[in-house]
């Protein structure tokens, strides 16, 4: 009889500047090559894990949640020591849970939050390059928080979708979108979070995109639902960077006892 295995669930955070994004490539420099690599290396055996979200080449994560089965038994301390000192400094295993075997860490998520930070600068980012995106023209946010209502609740957001993408239907839900700017002058930070029930190839991008768009007054706010409406990726702006792009976490029912975040979560301006 094949040994009892116990399902564990990791948080992992990354800074994704250096990888070809999460999912595993035969390239084998994707952030999940180099875990699983990490894993396998601690627990002596080969290991695969499933994440809650997906996300694309240079964008960074604060709090990736995967799952993998294991025969083995480890406390979690030592699942999160054992597992970084394989990693390279710019991934990090933040905790480690052992969870009932119900437990999916992609179909158990009930919503998913991402941020955008952006530097509006008369001067490109220097220490926070592939960390933040860049504006050289001021941003009105009034502007932009307007263009962002037409976005919310539930909608095909095809004008919005990268080409390459698989989900099954353009349909999603934005349950909030959150515009803050820090900083006064010429200047200054804008955060941009976005928390919806899924999110499609390239749409945090591509929404970035369109409201920059409008708060540059390249378009009026009303704009954007046009764009919605269109159904049609060439109505829209072009994609943003993914250089500032953050995917915070995904959200679970509280019954699982799995934390809501990182501490690095408050890092971000």
């Amino acid at each position: 009889m094949p040994a009892p295995t116990t399902r564990v669930a990791l948080g992992v955070s990354y800074n994704g500047q250096r990888y070809n994004g999460w999912q595993s490539q035969p390239s084998g420099n994707t952030v999940q090559d180099h875990l699983e690599a990490a894993l396998g290396r601690f627990a002596t055996q080969e290991v695969a894990t499933i994440c809650a979200g997906r996300t694309d080449a240079g964008v960074h994560g604060l709090m990736q949640v995967v799952h993998f089965d294991t025969p083995l038994s480890r406390t979690p301390f030592s699942w999160v020591r054992g597992t970084n000192t394989f990693l390279p400094p710019d991934i990090a295993v933040q905790w480690a849970q052992p969870v009932p075997d119900a437990f999916h860490s992609r179909a158990c998520a009930t919503a998913r939050r991402y941020a955008y930070v952006l530097l509006q600068s008369p001067v490109r980012p220097s220490v926070e390059a592939g960390r933040v995106g860049w504006v050289f023209h001021p941003l009105d946010g009034d502007a932009m928080r307007m263009a962002a209502l037409h976005l919310l609740g539930e909608h095909d957001f095809t004008s919005f979708r990268a080409s390459a993408c698989q989900a099954k239907s353009p349909v999603k839900t934005l349950h909030h979108i959150d515009v803050r700017r820090r900083g006064e002058g010429d200047t200054c930070y804008w955060r941009f979070e976005f928390e919806g029930n899924a999110f499609l190839h390239h749409m945090v991008r591509n929404i970035m995109g369109c409201l920059i768009a409008v708060g540059q007054g390249l378009k009026p706010p009303a704009w954007i639902a046009e764009v919605l409406a269109a159904r049609s990726r060439d109505a829209a702006a072009p994609t943003f960077a993914p250089d500032g792009l953050y995917f915070l976490g995904p959200v679970y029912d509280a019954a699982w006892g799995l934390p809501a975040r990182t501490a690095a979560y408050d890092w971000l301006p």
